[in-house]
């Protein structure tokens, strides 16, 4: 359980690194595909050329993810173990049904065409979310406990535009909003994602820095 905890931030900020930069890295691989419009999710889909390593990929980070809950929770649990064990929770519920079940579960091309796999692909992504979107907010609440004013604003700062990039990500899928900017659903998917990462990346750094100093 030691090393776990020692190298556990390790795990999450090599899967916060990853997240952003993996579909980033295979999208050159996948004609036609947009950032802007289109889900990270689709690089996985069944006609993608790159479905095998992003899949692999998504298992690797829902694995490193759940490596990296008893640091974080070795982290908070003295400020506060009920908050620091709702936030482990949240990010273990993510990284199964956002992130593993992504390697069993693939989306379709297009939304138009509905599997049993893409139901179960977008159940547990959606419950993953939306988890995920509240863990900025108790880290904010623990940090600011622990008079880690720093960690605390970025945190606060990062839930509130999560929040933000999640609601217009709901929204782009909405027939009324299509032929508009808010239609840009790959966008406000990433944009969401990268808030809702940067306090995990910050406490990960931190953690791994002081380690070494």
């Amino acid at each position: 359980m030691d090393l776990i905890i020692q190298y556990g931030y390790y795990a999450l900020l090599i899967a916060v690194v990853g997240e952003i930069l993996i579909p980033i890295i295979l999208a050159p691989f996948y004609k036609g595909y947009k950032h802007t419009i289109m889900a990270i999710s689709t690089l996985g889909n069944h006609n993608s050329p790159v479905r095998l390593p992003f899949n692999l990929w998504m298992l690797i980070a829902g694995l490193l993810f759940l490596t990296a809950t008893p640091a974080l929770y070795s982290t908070y649990y003295l400020v506060s173990k009920s908050l620091a064990l709702l936030s482990v929770l949240c990010i273990a519920v993510f990284a199964v049904g956002a992130c593993i079940f992504t390697c069993f579960f693939s989306v379709n091309e297009t939304k138009d065409v509905v599997t049993t796999a893409s139901k179960i692909h977008g159940a547990g992504s959606a419950i993953g979310f939306l988890l995920l979107l509240f863990v900025p907010l108790f880290l904010a609440i623990l940090s600011f406990r622990a008079n880690d004013k720093s960690t605390g604003m970025i945190s606060a700062v990062s839930f509130i535009l999560a929040f933000l990039f999640f609601v217009l990500f709901i929204m782009a899928d909405k027939p009324h909003f299509q032929r508009t900017l808010v239609a840009k659903e790959g966008l406000w998917q990433r944009l969401n994602l990268l808030f809702m990462y940067l306090p995990l990346g910050y406490i990960a750094v931190r953690n791994i820095l002081g380690s070494i100093f």
